[in-house]
Order: C-alpha cells, then sequence, then structure tokens
C-alpha cells in the first residue's frame, strides 16, 4: 500500500529522467519517492508542468491541493482505469429510486450517529439528557420519508453532539458552536482540516474502485464536487477525525500556539498540521481484526471495503450494512 507525502513549503516540482524532484525557495532540492507513494499533499503554492502530471499519472498518484490556510481546495487524479459503465447505469439508477436512496442514505446517517454516541459515551461527563435526545432524533431520521427530513434530524443531532464538546474537551479552546466559511476559533479550524484530509483519504480509496464519486445518495449530485465522499465522510469523520481532535487536545499535544489567525480566519499553522497529520497517519494504519473477514484491517482499509460494500449493494449482491465500530 502506498504512502502519503506531504509538501509544505513553497516551490517547484521538477523531473529530470525518471526522478521527481521538490525544489523550495532557497533552491534546495530533495527528491519524491515516486514508485512508494500514492497521494502527494500540497500546502504551499507549488509550480509544476505537464511532464510531471504524465508523468504521476503512469504510477496512478493523486494530487490534493489545500489553499492558504491549509483547507482542502481540491484534487487531481489520472483517469480511471478500473471503470464499470454497468455499475455507474446501477449507481444513477438507485439515486433515481427514492426508497433506495433513503435507505442509503439513512445508512450513512445512522453509522455516523453509531460513531457519534461512541465518541460521547467515552467521557462519563457527558449528561444523560444528550443521549436521549439524540436517541430521539435518531428514530425521527430513521422514520423520515425525504432526504431533506433526514438532513433536518442529522443536522439537529450534530448541533447536540457539538454541544457536547465542553463536556469531552479538558481545554475546549473556546469553543461555542460550528462554523466554517470560514472557522473563527481554533477548534472549529481543526475540525475544517481534519475533514478536509478525511476526504482526500477517501478518495483515494474510492479512486481505486469502480464507483463514481460524482453520483450520490445522502448530499446531491451537483457539478464541481465529489458528492459520494462527502456520504461516506459521514461514517468516517466521528469515527477518525473527531477521536484525533479529542485525543490531541485532551493529552495537550495541541494548544494555541499551534494556530494562527489572519483576516478573521483562524488556522493551523505549518506545526499545527504536521501534528494532526503524523496522529492522521498513525490513525489510518492502525490495525483491528476484522469480524467478518477475520484478519486484521487497517482504518484505511477499512475506507476501501466500505466502497466495496457499496457496489455489492448496487448490483444486488449482498444488501448494504454500513460499518459500526465494534471495538
Amino acid at each position: 500500500m502506498g504512502k502519503d507525502y506531504y509538501v509544505f513549503s513553497p516551490g517547484r516540482i521538477k523531473r529530470k529522467d525518471n526522478t521527481i524532484y521538490f525544489i523550495n525557495a532557497d533552491d534546495e532540492k530533495r527528491g519524491i519517492p515516486i514508485e512508494s507513494i500514492e497521494r502527494i499533499h500540497f500546502f504551499s503554492e507549488i509550480d509544476l508542468n505537464s511532464k510531471f502530471i504524465n508523468y504521476i499519472s503512469q504510477y496512478d498518484i493523486i494530487l490534493n491541493f489545500y489553499n492558504y490556510y491549509g483547507f482542502y481546495s481540491g484534487s487531481y487524479y489520472p483517469r480511471k482505469k478500473n471503470i464499470s459503465g454497468f455499475l455507474v447505469v446501477e449507481q444513477a439508477m438507485a439515486y433515481k429510486d427514492n426508497d433506495e436512496r433513503l435507505f442509503l442514505a439513512k445508512s450513512f446517517i445512522d453509522s455516523a450517529i453509531h460513531h457519534i454516541l461512541r465518541n460521547m459515551r467515552r467521557y462519563e461527563a457527558v449528561p444523560d439528557e444528550y443521549f436521549e435526545k439524540i436517541k430521539n432524533e435518531r428514530e425521527t431520521m430513521m422514520n423520515a420519508k425525504t432526504v431533506q427530513e433526514l438532513m433536518g434530524a442529522e443536522g439537529r443531532i450534530r448541533k447536540m453532539y457539538y454541544e457536547c464538546f465542553k463536556y469531552m474537551l479538558k481545554n475546549d479552546f473556546g469553543f461555542i458552536h460550528r462554523n466554517r466559511r470560514p472557522p473563527k476559533d481554533p477548534l472549529n479550524a481543526l475540525i475544517s482540516f481534519g475533514n478536509g484530509v478525511m476526504y482526500t483519504a477517501i478518495l483515494g480509496e474510492m479512486y481505486q474502485t469502480q464507483l463514481d464519486p460524482t453520483i450520490s445518495y445522502l448530499h446531491e449530485p451537483s457539478t464541481k464536487r465529489f458528492s459520494l465522499i462527502l456520504d461516506i465522510s459521514e461514517i468516517f469523520k466521528p469515527l477518525i477525525v473527531d477521536s484525533i481532535i479529542f485525543s490531541l487536545i485532551n493529552n495537550r499535544r495541541l494548544n494555541n500556539s499551534d494556530f494562527d489567525t489572519a483576516e478573521e480566519v483562524c488556522f493551523l499553522n505549518e506545526k499545527g498540521k504536521k501534528k494532526f497529520l503524523t496522529e492522521f497517519e498513525n490513525k489510518m494504519s492502525t490495525s483491528i481484526k476484522h469480524r467478518k473477514l477475520n484478519r486484521s484491517v487497517s482504518y484505511r482499509q477499512l475506507i476501501k471495503l466500505e466502497s466495496y460494500k457499496l457496489i455489492k449493494h448496487l448490483i444486488k449482491d449482498e444488501k448494504y450494512k454500513p460499518l459500526k465500530a465494534w471495538w
């Protein structure tokens, strides 16, 4: 399994023969081990050309780009080789079928709620009333007749979940409520950064399957976004991103010195990004014993397995059961 490669400094990418180099602003050069990586993340301004694009495409390497504040901007991925017209048709038909779309949308959210409650149960300080309220909203969600009703219930659950952060974090960074565009405080900046990294991880795994990332069920398909990535991310954000955030803050490995503010936007500085990404890589490589496959699988492999389960459902091979962590 290939690795992720992170570039934090501005500079340029140069190809010489069959070697790729990154050259920073001081003309310092280092090689990029193309043969052993699957994804490159650029967190600063970078110059590259079509020679580089053509070369990395031979290795199926995905390029992920982030803006000045470290928030995900977009990706380049090579022409997909693992494609299936039949599956694309089945994906589209499932979207057009209201019952089928609702079933999948509810499955994604039900998994998210399972992981949200799993996080909350780890902290005794969380009042019982929140569990009861979320349980009631979960029932409302499962009885929803439209995706809009479903999203409404999900939004209320998320709001209650974020209200619980003050009981779950030893140092809440002054967190009051969730804000995204732009994040105004360190915790919101951390959530936004983590979610962006999670999206790229899911895109990288889904790229290796026959799924079309633009046909989705919970989030409305639209132009200029991989909406199926957003669907699947609902499962993994509380399971992976939030658990990393709680660990970093509660163990005081992340503090206010890891954040900067510019033009009323709060964001992780380079030191903070590296701390989060180190934990993210550790988490993604952590293995658990899969009770159905009877072998160890990493968190990253769980994402790919989720894509395969969705494929099996779409081709009427096996009904989709979303991941619900049992460990």
